[in-house]
């Protein structure tokens, strides 16, 4: 019995990746585009160069500091969509220290900027908690609704006061002064301080979760909210918590856009990363021990696909077909796993 359970927990992932390829190939067939051409772009373009490989590497820091924070609220039960708003809040946090101090210690700034990110996502998300803790309102709905309300006020910042000197521009605020980006590698994009900051946060995340009485708590109201209020867990608490360490390590990940890649403040200073840190947080069930591969290869797959229309004609949305093709069937083996349970 135990074996045949190891087999099956082996072969449903593998199922569910086989599914997405089989999708993915259909949509290129019909497009008339060699599917393995573009598997080779979109698996492998992202290591095919030292530049392609850093930008690889920028990307996946960020992605996996929000897919982390998601990694939290999952484990307390709660689906945290706002954390695309959450990133860009914290990005709008961070500009304040370095738009009015730029005269400061660079690394001064730096941590001034990371905290103000911090508390800026945690801040945006600490809202949501309170809309679903006392008006009732469903984290999801809040969520998706301050995404938009985030948005807008990074186009207010960037339009209105924070616009360019010489002219108000779409592309963003002025580039702040390179003493204040993060160092890089010569002739490379990679600012090795950001995959740092992003393995550190997953390490502790995982040894709060796992390790800490905090995180026993977290997960039991995941688990039945009701039964960890008869033992004393209080749940209105730790919801709190949760979204606002999902905030804050959000809001860290908007600050690296910032200082890290686009130095500056833009409209889509978020690039998507925080809606895909939610497909890495459902492929990898929130479980810290997979987060980091799972983001790797997502981060791989969007870099690859970028030479798609160079090379192949075809959109890079691609990758995005993949991707949620992947989450897409390992949610669906994942339920066909518990109504076989639940019938067994």
């Amino acid at each position: 019995m135990k074996r045949s359970t190891l087999i099956t927990q082996a072969t449903q992932p593998l199922l569910a990746l086989l599914a997405a390829f089989a999708f993915t190939t259909l949509a290129l067939l019909s497009t008339g585009v060699s599917p393995l051409d573009a598997y080779r772009l979109v698996l492998f373009g992202a290591f095919s160069t030292p530049v392609r490989l850093s930008d690889m590497i920028m990307l996946a820091a960020p992605l996996l500091l929000c897919a982390v924070g998601l990694s939290i609220t999952f484990a307390g039960g709660l689906y945290n969509l706002g954390v695309e708003g959450q990133m860009i809040m914290g990005a709008i946090a961070a500009m304040v220290p370095l738009r009015l101090w730029p005269d400061i210690s660079p690394p001064l700034l730096w941590l001034l900027a990371a905290l103000c990110g911090m508390a800026g996502g945690a801040f945006w998300a600490g809202l949501i908690g309170l809309l679903r803790r006392c008006a009732g309102v469903s984290e999801i709905f809040a969520g998706l609704g301050m995404n938009f309300l985030a948005s807008g006020i990074a186009m207010y910042m960037v339009l209105g006061p924070w616009r360019r000197q010489t002219s108000a521009s779409l592309s963003g605020t002025d580039l702040l002064p390179r003493e204040l980006w993060w160092p890089t590698i010569d002739r490379l994009r990679l600012a090795p301080a950001a995959p740092v900051i992003a393995l550190l946060a997953l390490a502790v995340v995982w040894w709060a979760l796992t390790q800490t009485r905090w995180g026993l708590e977290v997960r039991a109201i995941g688990l039945n909210p009701a039964a960890a209020g008869r033992l004393g867990v209080a749940a209105a608490r730790r919801m709190l918590e949760t979204l606002a360490a999902c905030g804050a390590l959000a809001g860290l990940a908007g600050m690296v856009q910032v200082v890290a890649v686009h130095h500056a403040l833009i409209p889509n200073i978020s690039s998507g990363i925080g809606l895909l840190g939610l497909l890495v947080a459902l492929l990898a069930r929130a479980d810290p021990r997979w987060l980091l591969p799972v983001t790797i290869a997502f981060a791989a797959f969007t870099v690859g696909s970028i030479q798609l229309p160079l090379t192949l004609g075809i959109d890079s949305a691609i990758a995005g077909v993949l991707q949620g093709a992947l989450v897409l069937f390992a949610l669906a083996t994942r339920v066909r796993k518990d109504t076989q349970a639940a019938r067994g």
